[in-house]
């Protein structure tokens, strides 16, 4: 009763999806300026899982509240799983868009044989104020095109192909985006605790 998710994230990008996806639990969810926290946790983890747990238990801390964190990264086979958890930080300038990412990453690629195969993957993490934990993963499989389509979304999706569908992840709607992502495919995965947390309904799956 009058539970409440902080969505631990400043990045934009992420709080509309997350906020799109999460729509049926409504006033529930809480933005960190709507909650006057503005926190940048260091992703020091080796993995997606530690880095959004290190992000979901400092928004915890910091609130009192219940955290969502997520962390999730493009890993492309023929650069060796590379960017991973780096994909955020991967490129050499300090300050770099997306755009300069995605340029980047097409550079290294260069002279590779396609396709290049590669995949989103995403690990969410719930923190609790005492110290639990919950979580969820999703993955979406695809491949990098040597150019971008699509004006949706951000990060690497102008340049992500969902071959299925022949489009990039840029060139769906919102809604589908939020049935095919990775991150939607994680949320998805913990949903029934967030309802059994949020309204005590039992956690099923």
């Amino acid at each position: 009763m009058g539970e409440k998710i902080l969505l631990a994230t400043q990045n934009p990008g992420k709080l509309r999806e997350f906020k799109a996806l999460l729509s049926d639990l409504g006033e529930a969810l809480l933005s960190p300026r709507e909650v006057g926290i503005r926190l940048e946790v260091e992703e020091s983890g080796q993995t997606y899982r530690e880095n959004a747990v290190l992000k979901a238990r400092a928004f915890a801390a910091a609130s009192g509240l219940m955290a969502l964190a997520d962390d999730s990264g493009l890993e492309v086979d023929a650069l060796g799983g590379a960017p991973g958890v780096r994909s955020a930080r991967f490129a050499p300038q300090p300050g770099a868009t997306d755009a300069d990412r995605r340029a980047y990453l097409l550079q290294r690629l260069q002279g590779r044989p396609q396709p290049w195969r590669a995949r989103f993957r995403c690990w969410i993490a719930l923190a609790t104020p005492e110290g639990a934990l919950y979580f969820g993963e999703g993955t979406c499989e695809g491949q990098i095109i040597p150019e971008e389509r699509g004006q949706g979304g951000f990060g690497y999706d102008p340049i992500f192909l969902l071959e299925e569908r022949g489009v990039t992840m840029a060139e769906l709607t919102a809604e589908e985006k939020n049935r095919l992502s990775h991150r939607a495919l994680a949320v998805e995965a913990i949903r029934p605790v967030l309802r059994r947390l949020l309204r005590g309904e039992p956690s099923a799956g």
